[in-house]
């Protein structure tokens, strides 16, 4: 079967793999926004020429892999995919990936006059303790050929040792005008129209993750409609805020008929899954019932708790939003 990997749309030619996350990956640190001071330590680091080993932490989306990469390309220009290496440590976690690949690669001498090498070692928390001590044992051996920039979610599931032997940098999560700037900026670029309530619903669900915003903006963009609300809560299989709070708000007043409506509906007609819907109550109880939150909060733990080992997520949301209802 051959496949044909090119698509007509208005006349133009666009590729069918398109994946709007990478043609739209930032190129060098300049193009990276909403982590400012790391990025200006970075650029530090290109312009002397000198960087140490590092350890990229934070939340998912938060450009920590652009950032190495932009770091890279910037500092060796066109010898850049000679000199530069990236492996997911979530797909070989074991010890073995230390002694074969990434050791190879360390101990072979950078080209074209590069000072040395960068390996990037993504997802780096998931390798284990032993692989994690020999990759140390490496970072030493290897230091003057090869400069390793390890990535992870939780800085604390890293060995001390390689923690000491690196300058850590924290990325937090992006503010909500930085992915909105790059969301207008990837709509006017493939001609998609949507709306500030588009926007909105989007910044919504991605909470400072913006590959994330950009998934969504390109799913959403897939229905030929323009991007509203409606398109982006449909795509996402979540629940529109407005709906939960409304739903809430029954349950705070006692009207429990009319709460158990607007629950079987959010789950069988716009197919929210519970754990989803669970998480969403949350969210908004979060942000609201001051003087009964500590109460409110705690009960939603226990019932996502219940959702995830099994329970009926419609039993344990109806059991949820009756103890709301009887708190008044």
């Amino acid at each position: 079967m051959k496949w044909n990997n090119n698509l007509i749309v208005d006349g133009e030619k666009r590729m069918t793999t398109d994946l709007w996350t990478e043609k739209y990956r930032p190129q060098t640190l300049d193009e990276i926004v909403g982590q400012d001071s790391v990025i200006a330590s970075l650029k530090r680091f290109v312009k002397s020429g000198r960087v140490p080993h590092c350890l990229f932490s934070g939340p998912p989306g938060t450009s920590k892999t652009t950032a190495a990469m932009a770091m890279s390309k910037d500092l060796f220009g066109e010898s850049f995919d000679q000199n530069f290496m990236e492996l997911n440590a979530s797909d070989e976690r074991g010890i073995d990936v230390v002694r074969n690949q990434i050791k190879q690669f360390a101990r072979s001498l950078p080209a074209e006059g590069a000072p040395f090498k960068i390996l990037v070692l993504d997802e780096a928390d998931h390798l284990t303790a032993d692989a994690q001590h020999a990759l140390r044992r490496t970072m030493e051996a290897y230091a003057t050929s090869c400069r390793m920039i390890l990535i992870c979610n939780y800085s604390s599931r890293i060995i001390p040792p390689i923690q000491s032997r690196c300058a850590i940098f924290r990325f937090s999560r992006l503010n909500e005008e930085a992915i909105k700037s790059r969301l207008d900026f990837i709509a006017k670029q493939e001609g998609v129209k949507i709306s500030p309530e588009g926007i909105g619903a989007i910044l919504y669900l991605a909470e400072g993750d913006m590959r994330a915003a950009i998934n969504l903006l390109q799913a959403a963009a897939s229905t030929k409609t323009k991007v509203d609300e409606s398109v982006v809560f449909a795509i996402s299989g979540r629940a529109n805020p407005r709906r939960i709070k409304e739903m809430l708000s029954l349950a705070m007043e006692g009207k429990y008929d009319d709460t158990i409506k607007h629950l079987k509906d959010l789950l069988y007609n716009e197919g929210v899954a519970p754990l989803d819907l669970v998480r969403q109550i949350h969210r908004e109880l979060s942000s609201g019932l001051d003087q009964l939150r500590a109460k409110a909060l705690e009960r939603t733990a226990e019932t996502e708790f219940r959702i995830t080992e099994g329970s009926s997520g419609e039993v344990q949301i109806t059991a949820l939003l009756a103890y709301l209802s009887d708190m008044q």
